[in-house]
């Protein structure tokens, strides 16, 4: 185990969960299903299971490294590796990598969001570890993909080919999030999986990578390399990562590569990305409304969301498929099929109002 190393992406904001999710206090600090556990920290009492804490590092925006040192004790401060700026997650994986190949260079590491759910664990637990014995041994790039149960327009997916690897399949495309009808034929072809954004590979193989298909993220780390694991890093992290482009690790990498390959995996998996994935995880009552750790009277009202702060009470009358959301000084309602708009009004209070209600 002592090669095997984890990265947690916790830098996003979660702008389709505002207004409960804020710039100030992101979703993945959150503990949406009153576990006493937020997402990130569900996510990390998972991973230390099958990789040593020392070994696991959180890659966050600078303005969340309190939070995250509050809520992930057993880390050190050195564990915490700080981004400027939000660049998406290809620059954030290859400072991750180069950080990581400065300590080990025979390190395989995974790589996984703050904010995912997990339903069934010791089989998550158990293609992590066939996942990072596989990576060790190949040049290979490695996804878990999550063999679909509706035609969902909301995730990636991956077309699995006929070849495969030690028991493991090459990967034939990535397709991006498709229409109803396309996701339909993916569901019925059962050669597509949903693209989990969950990654392995050893360190050699994903800078090998970056320097191939991202020339232009890989220079600007190689200019630095004698820096990283050392004191120096952070400054020349602060001053090197805003002219990292923006672009995600499977845009810029592993649509372009030829050594990536999927393993299949069923263990309750949810991106846990929208209001309504969140709706269709939780209890609900007789009529189908979901009442997050909150007080509710509901009165002929079907298929809702509500989520308040403590101590408050919403009543709810002939209201059908909303999201009812109040937390600090804002208070949203908005119908569940509309909530892709979310992002907009975030947008909208910031311009008319500023930061105060983002």
């Amino acid at each position: 185990m002592k090669n095997h190393y984890c990265v947690i992406m916790s830098g996003g904001i979660g702008s389709r969960f505002w207004p409960a999710s804020r710039s100030s206090y992101p979703k993945q600090f959150l503990d949406f299903f009153g576990t006493g556990r937020s997402l990130i920290q569900q996510t990390f009492d998972r991973i230390k299971k099958i990789v040593p804490v020392e070994n696991i590092f959180v890659v966050t925006n600078q303005r969340y490294n309190d939070l995250t040192l509050e809520q992930l004790p057993e880390l050190k401060p050195e564990q915490i590796l700080l981004e400027p700026c939000r660049r998406n997650t290809a620059p954030c994986i290859a400072y991750a990598a180069h950080h990581i190949h400065a300590i080990n260079p025979n390190a395989s590491m995974v790589v996984a969001p703050s904010d995912h759910l997990i339903l069934k664990e010791d089989e998550f637990l158990n293609s992590l570890s066939n996942g990072l014995d596989f990576v060790s041994k190949h040049d290979v790039l490695l996804t878990l993909g999550i063999k679909p149960n509706r035609p969902e327009t909301g995730y990636g997916y991956i077309q699995a080919s006929h070849q495969s690897l030690d028991g493991f399949t090459k990967v034939k495309a990535f397709t991006e999030k498709p229409n109803l009808e396309l996701a339909k034929v993916f569901l019925e072809s059962g050669d597509f999986y949903w693209n989990s954004g969950i990654f392995l590979w050893n360190v050699q193989s994903i800078i090998k990578a970056f320097n191939e298909f991202l020339p232009e993220v890989a220079q600007a780390f190689n200019n630095g390399l004698s820096l990283f694991n050392t004191e120096k890093e952070k400054a020349f992290i602060d001053e090197m990562f805003p002219s990292c482009p923006n672009i995600s690790i499977d845009y810029g990498v592993m649509e372009k590569a030829n050594n990536v390959y999927v393993q299949m995996g069923d263990f309750g998996w949810s991106d846990l990305g929208t209001w309504g994935s969140l709706h269709e995880l939780s209890d609900k009552d007789q009529n189908g409304n979901s009442i997050l750790k909150c007080n509710a009277l509901c009165y002929d009202s079907h298929n809702n969301i509500i989520t308040l702060p403590e101590g408050q009470l919403a009543v709810v009358h002939k209201m059908d498929g909303y999201i009812i959301a109040s937390s600090g000084n804002v208070l949203m309602i908005c119908k569940r099929e509309n909530e892709q708009e979310i992002r907009q009004f975030v947008q909208d209070a910031e311009i008319k109002f500023g930061e105060i209600f983002v």
